[in-house]
């Protein structure tokens, strides 16, 4: 692949992981609108949120082997055109069950065709190489978290919770024909090539992987955690509007594209496992902190220390996630996209679950979001270095 087209693959690439984080943050604000006009309760519109995840996860899942068997344009196709039909479901739905059955289809296919991208960067790059193009990626990427929730907000104030839907299949659509049109084939097909099975094989039973797919699971499970929980805990505990929820949410975003910013400046001294210990540590010792003010201190006075000290929480994912993932594929020269998926699945399974987990507790606090949070941070770690300590 020719240098000179590097910039453009990247933005292409970036602007199809972020089909992900549009579809999950830009309806965040019309949750309480959803559940009203759905006529259902709060805990199976949040169900429609882990019901996504699992489908994404389960897309990634199938697409990583399926991409490096028969290749990535294939895959990626697949992938959009079943979201759009999921997203045409919901654009449709009368009831809560066709808002999760078209959650599930819609996430299959953003599963099948989001986990080609890190692949793709695989098959043009290795080392920190990837790692910077991971991590330019990902400053892209965050810009859709960052606006998802406000066009949401603005969608539906002006035209309703559906039209929010009818932007994502715009999107999907236009993505799909540019895609068609750039995107190369980096994928080389051999004659002899393992089944799904043995290539999923080859990656958890190493080692080093699957210490890094335990750090990538347990921190997704924190992020998503928050995801899932924070539209109550901001406006249903601390009374926050839906005009400002978007900016709180986005504030955390921000705090991310800057550590990617720093990430990559970091990575011409130090290794990217070098990164994502020191990103651990930092969560931990954030998760530790909050925990604390919201065991001791009065709920009236805590909405600007939670906001605060998520913001760095999450921003610490800047220097986890890209550097987790440049680290596990850079182990599969020849198997990046299974890698990819497994690491990636693993990690939306895990966020399913933490924020369904969150959802569960039927309260309306800041306890149960921080409690989990703080613990998958220091499992992520604990885990991760019991696991390599024989090979790293």
């Amino acid at each position: 692949m020719a240098v000179h087209s590097l910039p453009g693959l990247i933005l292409m690439l970036a602007a199809l992981t972020a089909l992900a984080p549009l579809a999950i943050d830009a309806y965040l604000p019309a949750m309480p609108v959803i559940r009203d006009a759905l006529n259902t309760t709060t805990h199976a519109t949040e169900l429609s949120l882990s019901l996504f995840l699992a489908g994404f996860a389960l897309g990634q899942i199938m697409g990583g082997p399926l991409s490096d068997h028969f290749g990535r344009r294939r895959m990626i196709f697949i992938g959009i055109a079943l979201f759009i039909a999921g997203t045409l479901v919901i654009i449709f739905s009368q009831q809560i069950s066709g808002l999760w059955t078209g959650r599930i289809i819609q996430a299959l296919g953003g599963g099948l065709a989001i986990v080609n991208a890190a692949a793709v960067v695989r098959d043009i790059s290795s080392g920190r190489d990837s790692a910077r193009y991971l991590s330019h990626m990902g400053v892209i990427i965050m810009i859709a978290p960052l606006l998802a929730p406000l066009i949401g907000m603005l969608i539906l104030h002006a035209s309703g919770w559906r039209a929010i839907f009818v932007f994502l299949l715009g999107y999907a659509l236009i993505l799909g024909i540019l895609l068609f049109r750039k995107l190369p084939e980096t994928r080389v097909i051999y004659a002899d090539r393992p089944n799904a099975l043995r290539r999923y094989w080859r990656v958890i039973s190493h080692r080093q992987a699957l210490g890094y797919i335990a750090s990538q699971s347990l921190t997704y499970g924190a992020l998503f955690t928050f995801i899932t929980a924070s539209p109550l805990v901001y406006m249903g505990f601390f009374g926050v509007s839906e005009t400002w929820y978007p900016f709180l949410f986005g504030i955390n975003v921000l705090c991310i594209i800057a550590v990617n910013r720093i990430n990559v400046r970091l990575l011409r001294r130090f290794s990217p496992h070098q990164l994502l210990t020191t990103g651990q540590l930092g969560q931990c010792a954030c998760g530790l902190i909050l925990l604390g003010f919201v065991l001791l201190l009065p709920s009236q006075q805590l909405l600007n220390i939670v906001v605060i000290m998520i913001m760095l929480f999450i921003g610490f994912q800047g220097l986890i996630i890209a550097n987790t993932i440049a680290s596990t594929i850079e182990l599969f020269p020849d198997n990046s996209a299974t890698a990819s998926a497994l690491l990636s699945a693993s990690g939306f399974m895990t966020g399913a679950v933490a924020g369904g987990l969150a959802g569960s507790f039927g309260e309306i606090s800041p306890f149960p979001m921080v409690v989990i949070m703080c613990a998958c941070a220091f499992s992520g770690l604990f885990i991760r270095l019991l696991i390599q300590q024989r090979n790293v």
